[in-house]
């Protein structure tokens, strides 16, 4: 009597995604490709909020959105995109972008590191690096276009405000950290009052302190430069 093994073939189900663009012919085009690829198209949204109802009903693997969506064109998708991973944690996302938006580029990856991508819509054009990038990031991983890479660690290297203070302001911060007045500074540096407090007020542009109830500007400036002191 001859033993026979009988080998159970297991198949893992297929990767269901729920697209985000509002351009048709770039919508259908992506459908396409994902469907010959293997991936499970659950739907394919034209606008944010048709896009939060479908995953919220479908609860897909990976979600693919542009950045841009209707009305208004400027960070509905992004918006939509980090709910999306709040509500959704285990939701692998992918954005696409015409261009490299940095804030959100930066928003999307700081909200976590894992099963996220951020892809300009060109890299959309070699299909296989595109389908190979949808499946490493629906499988936990992380991809950022080269070009998103390049300008963030640019915007990093700038992120500073106080570099981008002149000689004359970092000055001006100087004698106000040791407590002087706007008086007393313009006679150190031989200037006007006036042009002390137009320095002045060019540091708190820079330095991202606009006028707030309860917070002292020049309190805070002068914290900021006691800092990078230290």
């Amino acid at each position: 009597m001859t033993d026979e093994t009988v080998q159970l073939e297991t198949t893992q189900p297929a990767t269901r995604v729920v697209l985000a663009e509002d351009s048709v012919l770039l919508r259908d085009g992506i459908v396409r490709l994902l469907t010959s690829a293997g991936f499970d198209v659950a739907a394919a949204c034209p606008d944010a909020d048709s896009f939060i109802e479908a995953v919220d009903e479908h609860r897909p693997d990976l979600v693919v959105v542009d950045v841009r969506m209707p009305p208004t064109f400027t960070s509905e998708g992004i918006v939509a995109a980090l709910a999306v991973r709040d509500k959704h944690p285990d939701t692998a996302v992918m954005v696409l972008s015409q261009y490299v938006e940095e804030q959100y580029a930066t928003e999307l990856v700081a909200a976590r590191s894992k099963g996220v991508g951020y892809l300009l819509k060109d890299r959309v054009a070699d299909t296989s690096d595109f389908i190979a990038a949808l499946r490493d990031v629906a499988g936990g991983g992380t991809v950022l276009d080269p070009e998103v890479v390049t300008q963030l660690l640019t915007r990093a290297r700038h992120a500073d405000p106080l570099a981008a203070l002149t000689p004359r302001e970092r000055d001006v911060l100087d004698l106000m950290a040791q407590g002087r007045t706007n008086s007393a500074i313009g006679k150190q540096l031989y200037v006007s009052d006036g042009a002390v407090e137009k320095h002045v007020t060019s540091i708190f542009t820079k330095l991202d302190l606009p006028p707030a109830e309860g917070d002292h500007r020049r309190v805070l400036a002068v914290l900021r430069w006691l800092d990078q002191e230290d």
